[in-house]
């Protein structure tokens, strides 16, 4: 069967899930705490996909295209017995590459039986190593002890190349940033620069605190010599940067000042079984129903590649139309985050 093809000709080759809404974090630009508190109203456990309903769904993403799954969250390793899905997503024929994104505070104990389910990969938020600017970006009174722990753990338990974002805030760490990259030279892990993103409606963004993926390519090689590298694959998010004493290499995601939207090829899969076809579209399309509702793979199917072919996101192309002035993006409906896991 060929790969779905969306309006703009981008295929269908990434699919995120999202297994859990619950996170352990309160990330301003992600959970804000003020909202998100100790009485948020949660989905219930019968709302969410189950194991065997994602398998069935991610099994028919794979027919139509999709090579590469990555699981998310809200914060993935809160989901009880993850690794019993892992071990069955594993195992789909074609499925190329099977990683997980995850904020690290628990990943000590969970990364080496990650990887015997059968994860290849993994990518660990740290937006930044400093004590004090980690408790402002985590929005929880722990360092980033826990999460350093976790990525040794997860380098021990084979799970390379270690990928880790770092969203840039102005005025929040972006005094940080250049240390986070020179701790990590030369350790063969990959750290990846992620410019502040208007996600959701509930992080206060406006463009004075983008720093741009130039501004952060600059001031990293001022100290830090790089050169650019050619993308791995055609569609790779992250623009690729090694080090030219060649002791690694970062990437850098302009999603705001030099978006990417042409390349697209990326699906989502939230809690609650909605496909959603961008990073910054309103809703998604309920797969729930007709899966609870008995119709069969060939009908999931088509809905799926239906969707798919309708498929004309490009959000972050058009906002600078958007923009005003003083840098607001006007108001629209949006997904929050923790729903589709970035």
């Amino acid at each position: 069967m060929p790969p779905a093809t969306d309006r703009f000709g981008r295929r269908l080759h990434d699919l995120r899930i999202s297994v859990t809404d619950r996170c352990n974090f309160r990330c301003p630009y992600c959970m804000p705490a003020e909202i998100y508190g100790d009485r948020y109203p949660f989905l219930a456990k019968p709302e969410l996909l189950s194991f065997e309903e994602i398998d069935r769904l991610a099994r028919l993403f794979v027919e139509l295209g999709v090579e590469k799954i990555r699981i998310t969250g809200g914060e993935p390793l809160l989901r009880h017995n993850l690794p019993s899905l892992i071990a069955v997503l594993a195992t789909i024929p074609g499925l190329r590459d099977l990683t997980l994104t995850t904020n690290g505070y628990l990943l000590a104990k969970q990364a080496r039986p990650l990887a015997e389910a059968g994860l290849r990969r993994i990518t660990v938020s740290l937006d930044s190593h400093d004590e004090q600017v980690f408790r402002r970006m985590s929005g929880r009174d722990f360092g980033p002890a826990r999460v350093l722990e976790g990525i040794e753990a997860a380098a021990a338990a084979g799970l390379a190349p270690i990928k880790l974002n770092c969203v840039v805030q102005r005025g929040v760490n972006d005094h940080t940033f250049v240390e986070l990259a020179r701790s990590f030279k030369g350790s063969g892990h990959i750290v990846r620069f992620i410019e502040f993103m208007d996600v959701g409606t509930l992080n206060g963004w406006d463009l004075s605190q983008v720093v741009s993926a130039a501004e952060i390519v600059e001031r990293i090689g001022a100290e830090l010599p790089l050169e650019p590298v050619d993308p791995n694959y055609a569609g790779e998010v992250a623009r690729r940067y090694r080090y030219a004493d060649g002791e690694g290499e970062i990437g850098v995601i302009s999603s705001v000042s030099q978006p990417f939207c042409g390349g697209c090829t990326r699906a989502r899969l939230t809690i609650e079984g909605k496909l959603v076809t961008c990073l910054f579209a309103a809703g998604g399309v309920d797969l729930r129903t007709p899966l609870r509702d008995g119709v069969s793979d060939d009908a999931l199917r088509e809905q799926i590649a239906r969707v798919w072919s309708r498929r004309a996101d490009r959000y972050s192309e058009e906002r600078a139309a958007l923009t005003d002035a003083t840098g607001h993006v006007a108001p629209r409906d949006k997904i929050e985050m923790y729903q589709v896991g970035g």
